[in-house]
């Protein structure tokens, strides 16, 4: 297991490619997102276990919209690359984008971002090498992670809160102009 002090977001990036067939389809033929999903989780392991030399496990997924829908037949291409660090912690972007080979029209379907934490072989959490930023672009994505990490705290917090916190009265007031129904 190589754990180096510092590595370059260059030596983790990961770029996957694979044909979209019928078994991946919905009803409607196209590929479902689940299947992209998998794929988008098989790439961010992968980025994820270069950089830190150790089993990777997933721990949140944000910012998933499928912006396009894929075909049947079409190539889909996975890039992904190491944004931020942590102590055990890394937030892999991955940008999806498919191909259809008879035309080449290429269109991008999705961006995502997969936290990932490493895990040494009794199971604990293992730290990281530091991320060695290769250019403006690199450090953009490692502040605008850092950004994403303190909202999705914030999220977490919000969305933790129990009624006694915010006060039963309160969320239905708010709710009520919804469509929604209140039964007791």
């Amino acid at each position: 297991m190589m754990n180096m002090e510092a590595k370059p977001v260059s030596d983790s990036k990961v770029t996957i490619t694979e044909l979209m067939i019928p078994s991946f389809a919905n009803f409607s033929g196209k590929v479902h997102g689940g299947t992209l999903l998998s794929l988008m989780d098989k790439v961010a392991y992968v980025c994820a276990a270069k950089h830190s030399g150790a089993y990777c496990v997933t721990v949140s997924v944000d910012g998933v919209e499928f912006r396009e829908p894929v075909e049947v037949g079409e190539l889909v291409s996975l890039a992904a690359s190491i944004n931020y660090v942590g102590n055990s912690s890394m937030i892999v972007g991955i940008r999806v984008t498919s191909l259809k080979p008879k035309t080449g029209e290429e269109k991008h379907t999705n961006s995502c971002y997969f936290t990932m934490v490493a895990k040494n072989a009794d199971g604990s959490l293992m730290k990281v090498p530091r991320l060695i930023l290769e250019n403006p672009q690199d450090v953009r994505r490692f502040y605008d992670a850092m950004l994403l990490k303190s909202k999705r705290f914030e999220i977490n917090e919000m969305l933790n809160k129990d009624v006694k916190d915010v006060g039963l009265d309160v969320m239905i007031r708010a709710v009520q102009e919804n469509r929604c129904s209140i039964n007791f």
